[in-house]
């Protein structure tokens, strides 16, 4: 249809236009289509973007947006066909609201299911691939709560609105992987090479402990970084674990790595 063949006000046009009313079918089935493609897709993508909407309520919006905003621009586009489709987003939404609430499977696919991103002051990295997050996106979280060591936080789990919810020790924390400041400004330093060491050491990747008076094991992650475990890193020279231990005995090398053959 041209410009010059449109005329304005036209009921006929405005409200069916010159489609087939079987057409009102196949819009039918095309929104249902669609929708449930866009919550898949977003389910897919992750959550870190939903910046707290869930993905059936991100879907809500981004259907609603695209049905009202075609027929207030476009002539040829009916306003009967705008109405059925957000008249089925909004139906749909219902329909599938009602299902979360009753079918756990539902639950799952439409929003997810919290992951277990830190317990007892270890990482999994497992998780974090889970959860599209880096180690260094889930530090910064960490650090927006106030936590300044791993051996601080008892759990931190991944929300299925995107959100981090972090459980910490009330005191006492035990020593654990500093992380600040933040490791672009200032990484975590390496073992001390030529001096005693005692008390306890934090794997750099995952921040598991284990103490230094002993050959120091491979980090159960496989990592192969240590370095000293603390309680404050921002406390002026407070570390867990400085002076009793010869740095060879500890079975680590210059570079805070995994232990390699002893010194004869």
């Amino acid at each position: 249809m041209s410009e010059s063949d449109i005329v304005p006000f036209e009921l006929q046009r405005m409200f069916l236009g010159d489609t087939d009313p079987l057409f009102l079918l196949e819009i039918v089935f095309r929104t249902v289509f669609i929708f449930l493609w866009l919550v898949f897709l977003l389910r897919v993508t992750g959550k870190r973007g939903l910046a707290q909407l869930s993905p059936l309520e991100l879907a809500i919006v981004i259907g609603l947006g695209s049905a009202a905003g075609d027929p207030m621009f476009y002539p040829e586009v009916p306003l009967i066909h705008a109405m059925l489709v957000l008249a089925l987003v909004v139906v749909l939404q219902r329909v599938l609201s009602v299902l979360v609430i009753h079918s756990e499977r539902v639950e799952t696919f439409v929003e997810g299911e919290p992951v277990e991103l830190v317990r007892d002051g270890v990482i999994h990295p497992a998780a974090l691939d889970r959860a599209s997050l880096s180690r260094e996106d889930l530090f910064e979280q960490l650090r927006v709560q106030g936590v300044r060591q791993l051996g601080e936080v008892q759990r931190v789990y991944f929300e299925q609105d995107g959100n981090l919810s972090v459980f910490c020790h009330d005191r006492d924390a035990p020593p654990g992987l500093g992380i600040v400041p933040p490791w672009d400004l200032e990484p975590p330093p390496p073992l001390p090479v030529g001096r005693p060491l005692s008390g306890q050491v934090a794997c750099v990747s995952c921040g598991a402990v284990q103490k230094a008076d002993r050959p120091l094991l491979p980090c159960a992650c496989g990592g192969e970084g240590f370095t000293l475990a603390t309680t404050d890193p921002l406390a002026p020279g407070e570390s867990a674990g400085q002076d009793a231990l010869p740095d060879h005995a500890a079975g680590h090398g210059p570079s805070g790595g995994p232990p390699g053959a002893s010194e004869r």
